[in-house]
Order: structure tokens, then sequence, then C-alpha cells
């Protein structure tokens, strides 16, 4: 279930990729894929754990500059809709244990768009110093670059 963005917890942002949902998929669902556009460039990013099932963790490392890779997300997915949701949160980790520092769930939503695929994500914080500061951190410029560099790899395989 989705419930409206709450202006004062959530960020938000959408846009249309022009390729087959079942493509935009692929490219989360498979890990390697998921590597080449989950970080903003120029970072790079190496996925550790992406067990794709309620329950399973998803913990992803960066590395900026060249230099050594350290944390970027400890997560456990709730929810895998395939095809069409994944709903993730950084407030539990792998076989649903509670985490150290929860900050967000997310919930990525792909849809059918005449263009391709409509691409949304709503990050949901559990306070609004939480959301303030993710926002502050450049979320909208992130979360965008990254669905960006997504775009980028689906539309050149479509």
């Amino acid at each position: 279930m989705i419930r409206s963005p709450d202006p004062e917890l959530d960020l938000t942002m959408a846009r249309i990729i022009k390729a087959p949902r079942a493509t935009v998929w692929r490219a989360w669902s498979d890990r390697t894929r998921l590597e080449q556009w989950w970080v903003p460039a120029p970072a790079i990013c190496k996925v550790i754990d992406m067990d794709l099932k309620p329950g399973g963790g998803f913990v992803t490392r960066i590395s900026e500059g060249g230099g050594e890779f350290v944390p970027h997300i400890n997560a456990c997915f709730l929810a895998v809709d395939e095809l069409s949701r994944i709903v993730f949160t950084d407030t539990l980790v792998a076989g649903w244990r509670p985490a150290e520092n929860a900050f967000m769930t997310a919930i990525i939503t792909l849809s059918d768009h005449p263009a391709g695929t409509e691409y949304a994500a709503h990050v949901m914080h559990r306070n609004g110093a939480d959301r303030k500061m993710h926002e502050e951190m450049g979320f909208h410029d992130g979360w965008g670059t990254v669905a960006e560099q997504l775009a980028r790899l689906v539309e050149q395989a479509h």
C-alpha cells in the first residue's frame, strides 16, 4: 500500500524512462547492472548483498575519487513485486534484524507509460529533521542523477 506523500516527512522524485518496464526492472534487480548506475558518477558502487525478497539484505559500498569502498546502504527489502515495486528500509538489515542507524524507507515503483516506464521513488523519513537533512544532503540531485544514469543505461540497451 502506498499512501500519498507527506510533505513534512517524505521526498519524492519521478521521471519517464524510454525503455520497457522489464528492462528497467532488470537494471534494478541484477546486481551487476545496479552497480553501473546506483551511485552518482564518478563515484562507483559495489553490491555486497542483494537478496531481492522480503527480509533479504541490500548492502552497497561506494568509492569516490578512486578511494577505498565505504558503507553506502545497509538495508532490508520489505516488499518485492516483480516488474512493479521494490520497498527497502535501513531501519532493518537482512533477516529483519533492527539496524543501528535508521534513516529512511524507500518505495520504488515502475509503471507502464506510453513513452516507456514511469519510474518513481518515494522516500519516507521518521521525522522532519531526517527529511530536511536528506534534502540538504542533496536528495533531488543525487536521486535525480542516479535515475538519469539508470535511464541512460536502459535506453541504450533498448
